[in-house]
């Protein structure tokens, strides 16, 4: 894969907008595993293969066990394996992610609200949201996965 463009270097002051939130939703109060997994439910949604890379690491890094690693596609066929918080976080990051073909009906935000106060919620759909908008970054300018640079031996 060859990437088109260092979005980052391009344009700086947009990268560091992006990255302040990110910073934001860092200390925002939710734990950072359930905040890393929505990033990469997110990020397989939308098929960004840098961002999938990025974040599996990130969350075998902060100790998540492989067996539920692979099981994120498939979190709501995966029973007692995601707790009741995580199930929310990611049933409410696919019907947000796929925004224009869920309308996010009125039952998907009361399962959300259910588990997150509105402080919580808030801070999850900025979680969503800004992932959504690194992968279209990722994805139109083919960012390098770490894992392909290390194949090609550029990482």
């Amino acid at each position: 894969m060859t990437s088109r463009l260092d979005y980052a270097k391009a344009s700086p002051d947009g990268y560091k907008a992006f990255g302040a939130v990110y910073g934001y939703l860092q200390k925002c109060g939710l734990p950072k595993i359930l905040i890393d997994l929505v990033y990469l439910r997110v990020s397989q949604l939308n098929g960004c293969a840098y961002c999938i890379d990025m974040h599996s690491r990130d969350l075998i890094k902060a100790g998540l066990t492989v067996d539920k690693l692979v099981l994120v596609p498939v979190w709501h066929e995966a029973g007692a394996v995601f707790s009741s918080r995580e199930r929310a976080a990611l049933a409410w990051a696919e019907t947000v992610t796929r925004v224009a073909d869920t309308g996010v009906p009125d039952q998907a935000y009361a399962a959300a609200a259910a588990e997150f106060n509105d402080k919580e919620l808030a801070d999850l759909t900025y979680a969503i949201g800004l992932m959504n908008a690194f992968n279209r970054l990722g994805i139109s300018f083919r960012a390098t996965p770490a894992a392909t640079a290390a194949a090609e031996g550029k990482g």
